[in-house]
């Protein structure tokens, strides 16, 4: 069953979460990266389970690592090694206490743009400096711009490179032969590579998702996964920090007191997702896989004029509406005048200009009432397309 059908939009409202409390209550939510689902059922019954036990203390990593090693090894044929795995609490933590160890204040760290919005306010408080290489933005969607990112690989002052596959937000899904040019490339110029992965599971028919570590060249490179995305556990802190073979010594640098951030309900939940709920997660991608398609077939009929190319990973979608002509930011019109939240293009950096991110993970009911609002918003009186 499509566990994007399966919550009633009345409890949806009763949620605490961010994504449903942020905004008020006639604001249809599809801007933070939560999904409209309840829990896969082995998850909730293990949760279920610890709550009646009492079970809420200190995280102990239990069988984690090694769920996660099974499940990368079933899903992308790639085993890492348990033994050298780091939990903690949330990836992008996990990338800036990473880099606190393997670069220098003052450094710069490379980041494809348009990026994850944190990142930006991250690095700067860490005390690294960005540089950013944008993607470039092709008629068929945004590709890794190879030449551009050699050039900026060369900059003398960038030591990291942070690589976000499957990309937020884009949705793009790198190939091997790409990865293994990064590789190449990093090694050249002594960069480090870290890659954020923490979208892995969610890759549609047709793509293949392939760990960075696992390509030639890919050893020195640090990798974070976590259970949160793919199965609606942001709010049970836990990510994994993955060592290539030649980093792990870097990994064993970062503060012992940082692996107290994860939480035991996370860990549990995730031990839970790798190795029990795998099903649903199918199940999951099925539905996700038929909303990006009527997102497209929604915005063709309501909003014509909206560039859409469909992501191949995620449940992101990162919408050009420059040609709507809009006085402003796109997402705030949509949400002032159309009573829907998304994502505004511009705090993914200077490429973002013009554009909006949609969260398609919710039923397909909510995402046409969703555009229908948009549509509705630019037609106002005094707007046009």
């Amino acid at each position: 069953m499509n566990p994007l059908t399966q919550v009633d939009p009345e409890a949806l409202c009763r949620r605490r979460s961010l994504k449903w409390r942020h905004h008020a209550d006639d604001v249809l939510p599809l801007w933070v990266a939560e999904m409209d689902t309840l829990l896969a059922p082995p998850i909730a019954e293990r949760l279920h389970a610890a709550i009646a036990l009492g079970d809420t203390g200190y995280a102990a990593p239990g069988q984690l690592a090694q769920a996660f090693a099974g499940f990368s090894a079933a899903r992308f044929g790639w085993w890492p090694d348990p033994a050298e795995i780091l939990h903690l609490g949330d990836v992008a933590q996990g990338v800036m206490r990473t880099l606190e160890v393997i670069t220098a204040p003052g450094d710069a760290v490379l980041m494809n743009t348009p990026a994850y919005p944190p990142f930006f306010a991250d690095l700067t408080d860490i005390g690294r400096r960005i540089k950013e290489s944008p993607l470039a933005c092709t008629p068929e969607g945004y590709r890794l711009d190879l030449d551009r990112l050699e050039r900026d690989l060369a900059d003398p002052d960038v030591t990291a490179y942070l690589l976000v596959n499957p990309h937020n937000p884009t949705g793009i899904v790198l190939s091997r032969e790409e990865l293994t040019a990064v590789a190449a490339l990093a090694d050249a110029h002594g960069v480090r590579v870290i890659a954020d992965e923490i979208h892995a599971p969610l890759c549609y028919p047709g793509v293949t998702f392939v760990p960075y570590l696992s390509v030639p060249g890919g050893e020195r490179g640090i990798a974070f996964h976590a259970a949160s995305k793919a199965w609606n556990l942001a709010g049970l802190k836990t990510a994994l920090v993955v060592p290539g073979a030649d980093a792990v010594a870097d990994v064993r640098r970062i503060p012992e007191n940082v692996r107290y951030t994860a939480g035991l309900l996370g860990i549990i939940a995730s031990e839970t997702a790798y190795r029990g709920a795998v099903g649903w997660l199918d199940d999951l991608l099925a539905g996700l896989d038929a909303n990006r398609k009527l997102l497209g077939e929604l915005l063709a009929a309501h909003l014509p004029t909206v560039g859409y190319v469909p992501p191949e990973g995620t449940y992101l979608a990162w919408l050009d509406c420059r040609r709507l002509g809009l006085p402003g930011d796109p997402a705030e019109i949509f949400l002032n005048a159309g009573r829907v939240a998304l994502s505004p293009g511009p705090t993914f950096g200077a490429p973002g200009t013009g554009y909006a991110r949609l969260n398609l993970a919710t039923s397909p009911e909510i995402l046409t009432q969703a555009v229908e609002r948009m549509a509705a918003a630019v037609t106002a009186p005094g707007r046009s397309r």
